[in-house]
């Protein structure tokens, strides 16, 4: 390109960058407007611990012990909660908890990588259930291999296949936080995206992974994320205080 037609093209460059800035800007706003239309926040009312279980619609569906993800005993005192999206596009919350318990999931097994040689987590969540995988006191292996992700967090993964509501997926995740966080005394601050943990590997350039992606603006927490602490803790202030039902 010559100097005349660099001058000439610089004002369109310039108008195109202030477009796409724009729309980024305001993709966030508009897909939260979009989910927030699928709410009827208006009819909330203060629940009790089993009530607010009730409307997650938890099914129990554990990898059987001494199996697959779980053949060996692991234990785990929760003290996160961390946030995934399956990124799987034909696979429904069924279909991920039968792949667990036949140890379909498979993983290099290796130091510095995958302990167990299997992936495993504890809810898959999606617009009409929320399925569990393993028990809450027993480690994960979702989040930073040999980290605080696996150590010490509940791995809850967002189902995004055909046909599923991705908002409802959002708010019942939600639901199941709170509930998680009442239950294990887990604060609002240790709810983290998958994206909060580090995975140390020398063959991983990009430690951090761009997951829940539809949770972060470009990659990172922004004002998206905060939008979902603010439904998690929507769902825990209407906790009326009173037992609780132990998930493991």
């Amino acid at each position: 390109m010559n100097k005349g037609s660099a001058l000439l093209a610089l004002p369109l460059l310039l108008l195109a960058a202030v477009f796409f800035a724009a729309c980024g800007s305001s993709t966030g706003r508009s897909k939260i407007a979009m989910w927030e239309s699928r709410y009827n926040d208006k009819a909330l009312g203060r629940v009790t611990p089993d009530q607010l279980l009730r409307e997650v619609g938890l099914q129990t569906d554990l990898i059987p012990p001494g199996k697959a993800g779980r053949y060996k005993y692991r234990p785990m005192t929760p003290r996160y909660i961390t946030i995934h999206s399956t990124q799987n596009y034909t696979g429904n919350a069924y279909n991920h908890a039968l792949a667990l318990k036949r140890g379909a999931l498979r993983a290099t097994k290796r130091v510095g990588g995958n302990r167990i040689g299997f992936l495993t987590w504890h809810f898959t969540t999606q617009s009409n259930v929320a399925i569990q995988h393993l028990p809450c006191r027993e480690q994960g292996e979702h989040a930073d291999f040999d980290g605080p992700g696996n150590n010490y967090s509940i791995g809850i993964e967002m189902c995004e296949h055909r046909g599923n509501d991705i908002a409802l997926t959002i708010d019942k995740t939600a639901r199941l936080s709170a509930y998680l966080m009442y239950t294990y005394g887990i604060p609002l601050s240790h709810v983290v995206p998958h994206y909060h943990w580090p995975r140390i590997s020398p063959s991983i350039k990009d430690p951090h992974k761009n997951c829940p992606h539809f949770l972060l603006d470009r990659g990172r927490p922004g004002a998206t994320w905060q939008w979902y602490l603010r439904r998690v803790n929507l769902h825990y202030s209407r906790l009326i205080p009173g037992p609780a039902r132990n998930l493991g």
